[in-house]
């Protein structure tokens, strides 16, 4: 059995896609559990401590994009009467 140097090469391209799509399905995955914690945290924080932070468009990206952390600074910014109020 002869392999061909087009045999090889679409063994050495389909490793390195299967290397970079591993790799962005890992990260992406992770944003978006980021994300969805980040929302799930912002609806726990009106829901049940009655934080009257107003829910739009432009609060639900800050989570989406920030997570936890953009959950955390749309409270304490709500909190201290800055934004989102």
């Amino acid at each position: 059995m002869v392999v061909g140097i087009a045999e090889i090469s679409t063994l050495i391209i389909a490793i390195i896609v299967a290397y970079v799509l591993y790799k962005i399905l890992k990260t992406g995955t992770k944003l978006a559990i980021n994300a969805v914690l980040g929302i799930l945290i912002l609806i726990i924080a009106k829901v049940i401590l009655g934080l009257e932070i107003a829910i739009t468009w432009i609060v639900i990206l800050i989570c989406a994009i920030g997570g936890v952390f953009g959950a955390f600074l749309v409270i304490l910014l709500n909190y201290l009467g800055i934004a989102f109020v």
